[in-house]
């Protein structure tokens, strides 16, 4: 059995708190004066500078104290939360994340510079950044106020594997001991004999009374992020002058560890911590109730699984296959529940895999924000499908392909807001990032009201670069299509976000690779919509399984719409023109055997599989329809890279390869071949 590294779960654990950081930062760019997001931000800092702390990330801990600080700052009313304290600490959560990822590196001067944009933000003298955050200075919080003064009696014990999970409890009794006056005294009565003692284990309760001016909230910070598993009560003691004594002799003395020398007459005194009416046991039995819900798993342990359910299938085929050629009942009977439970394995292995879009899309947030800030535009960014699932390794790869779409619908398709003003629109640009299911199929699109797709610069720009001849007729699907070519801008001039030619290039490239399509549309002055059409599932997939000549192949089942028997008479009477008539409208339907040039007779009754395309309907002609398939996709090797017209391979019962055609690009070639039919007669 496998244990986690301590420091990859805490790599993890910040990741998420990172995450949850930069989105209220985004969400508060728009809502400044919304203390619950200033709360949320600031309870994240504290948790990220609490738990580098702990786990030896003392550069991260430093760092995020001063964040940690404005905001506190910002909690508390002394300054206001502005667009430029968001933007500061937004550029400072990048550097968080290198400090996370590599916290031996040399960062030059990054954080210094960055805390002086975050001083700048606040206003007043930036704070040197090498202090680590669990040291502040006695002094400083220690200052006589005039503000009234609360105390606090605090008992918290925390549970026995806390050390060796990576929390320190010293670390937290120096946070108590920033907040103001107190005095700590440690419960040892639980430590067992010597000879029973685990040194790893924890055994030592506390008590602290603590004279501030903070208030309730300030405590339960300390104990944010191990809050679900101790045992905490805080009481809050009416008169400071109970503890006044106590709390100048501390006061008093330097700032150094805390003692945790208990006089024996002590001890008894701690044995009534449990009759403390004040108490979280029941806010954490939940907390634990519901993480247990959810269990974390490695990416690669569900790649793993969804191998070996891979394989279960294709075994699964192959028995099926032996049992239908047998004669034996018990084994069609074993054959059959096999093969429901290999399909429920593998509709449940999908589920798993299967991951919202809106961890996609979040990432989005960020970079229209800085756009916006390096333009000087106005973008309003609207999300819509969040909740639509896909497979994760789409969502990995889909990545890089919409950054690039919506950085050329912010560049080349929204205008300044000058521009729009003038042309009778809204100040704010809006750019809308939408996913829906349509069958097989997830169709993502960005859509912006910006100023369209200049055609007669891009028919200028392909003729001059050579990709089409002057002249040349196109239709506007074509057209549009023309801005995927390598290499092929429209922009006037370079700039940091485009004008190289390469970014719809690798759009393109990766959405083939996915085996999927794009479709653009664009309406001058009104804005411009470009939709990516993607599988759901790159692993296992239902198909038809048929035959052509004497090689078998595979059409995913979610394009097939119906099939049809075409007689041999009907087949020579459609010759020269390849269309059936479908419920009074005509389908083109492509003849695969011609198509891979099988060199074999059509049979007697051939059959007419109809798929659909996006919005277009064709018919695939067949020799045999064999039945459906559950479909284990394989990769094609290297040497077939070129071959558009299949997107895999799988494995059948008997051990022999199908090919997968790969519809979108089998009706753009058999169309191709159709015409050129025609011009020849």
């Amino acid at each position: 059995m496998s244990t986690l590294d301590p420091v990859a779960v805490f790599r993890m654990e910040a990741a998420e708190c990172l995450e949850a950081i930069e989105a209220g930062l985004l969400d508060l760019t728009h809502q400044l004066d919304n203390k619950d997001l200033v709360d949320a931000v600031f309870r994240g800092l504290h948790t990220l500078k609490g738990s580098g702390a702990m786990f030896g990330f003392e550069a991260l801990a430093a760092f995020t104290h001063h964040c940690e600080t404005a905001f506190d700052r910002v909690r508390k009313g002394e300054v206001a939360a502005t667009s430029e304290l968001v933007a500061a600490v937004l550029a400072a959560r990048d550097h968080m994340r290198a400090l996370v990822d590599q916290p031996d590196a040399n960062h030059g001067d990054t954080g210094s510079k960055l805390l002086a944009q975050l001083q700048a933000a606040v206003g007043g003298k930036a704070a040197p950044v090498a202090a680590p955050a669990a040291v502040v200075a006695p002094a400083i919080v220690r200052e006589v106020s005039a503000k009234k003064k609360n105390s606090w009696r605090i008992r918290f014990s925390l549970p026995a594997n806390s050390m060796a999970n990576g929390t320190n409890p010293l670390g937290l009794l120096d946070e108590l001991r920033d907040l103001g006056e107190c005095t700590v005294r440690a419960n040892t009565a639980a430590i067992p004999p010597l000879g029973e003692l685990t040194p790893t284990e924890l055994h030592i309760s506390w008590e602290v009374m603590l004279t501030s001016e903070q208030d309730r909230s300030a405590i339960d910070d300390v104990f944010i992020f191990v809050l679900d598993d101790m045992e905490l009560s805080v009481e809050e003691i009416d008169g400071a002058a109970t503890a006044a004594p106590t709390v100048e002799k501390v006061a008093a003395a330097p700032a150094a560890p805390v003692s945790m020398a208990v006089p024996p007459a002590a001890v008894p005194e701690f044995r009534a911590v449990e009759a403390v009416p004040v108490r979280r046991e029941a806010p954490a039995a939940a907390s634990q109730a519901k993480s247990a819900e959810n269990v974390r798993v490695p990416a690669e342990r569900l790649d793993e699984l969804m191998d070996r359910v891979g394989e279960l299938v294709i075994a699964q085929s192959r028995l099926s296959q032996l049992a239908s050629a047998s004669a034996d009942i018990a084994l069609r009977s074993v054959s059959e529940e096999i093969e429901r439970l290999s399909g429920e394995l593998r509709d449940t292995m999908m589920v798993l895999r299967m991951v919202p879009v809106a961890t996609l899309f979040s990432r989005f947030r960020r970079l229209v924000h800085d756009l916006a800030r390096e333009t000087g535009k106005v973008i309003e960014l609207v999300m819509e499908g969040e909740t639509t699932e896909v497979d994760k390794t789409v969502i990995e790869r889909l990545a890089d392909p919409l950054v690039h779409l919506v950085r050329n619908s912010i560049d080349h398709g929204l205008e300044m807001p000058a521009d729009r003003l003038a042309a009778g629109k809204t100040e704010a640009g809006t750019v809308i990032l939408s996913a829906r299911q349509a069958g097989g199929e997830v169709i993502i699109s960005i859509k912006d009201d910006g100023r369209g797709i200049n055609r007669e610069r891009v028919r200028a720009k392909a003729e001059s670069s050579g990709l089409i001849h002057p002249g040349q007729p196109l239709s506007d699907s074509e057209l549009l299509q023309l801005i995927f070519a390598p290499g092929f801008s429209t922009a006037a001039a370079i700039t940091n976000l485009s004008g190289r030619g390469v970014g719809m290039d690798v759009v393109k490239k990766t959405v083939e690779a996915l085996r999927g399509a794009i479709d653009v549309v664009s309406v001058p002055g009104q804005g411009s919509e470009v939709s990516l059409r993607i599988p759901l599932t790159l692993a296992i997939i239902d198909g038809l399984l048929v035959r052509v000549g004497s090689g078998r192949y595979v059409i995913p089942l979610s394009a097939v719409e119906e099939c049809l028997e075409l007689s041999l008479e009907e087949d020579l009477r459609s010759r020269g023109r390849s269309f059936i008539s479908l419920r009074d409208s005509l389908v083109p339907f492509l003849r695969l055997r011609d198509l891979f040039r099988t060199g074999t007779k059509p049979d007697v009754h051939q059959k007419v599989v109809v798929i659909s395309t996006g919005t277009e309907r064709v018919g695939l002609v067949v020799d045999q329809i064999i039945g459906d398939h559950q479909t284990v996709i394989k990769s094609m090797s290297k040497l077939h890279n070129n071959v558009a017209t299949f997107s895999g391979a799988t494995i059948l019962g008997d051990g022999s390869v199908a090919l997968i055609l790969d519809v979108g690009h089998l009706v753009a070639a058999g169309q191709h071949q159709e015409a050129q039919l025609r011009v020849t007669g």
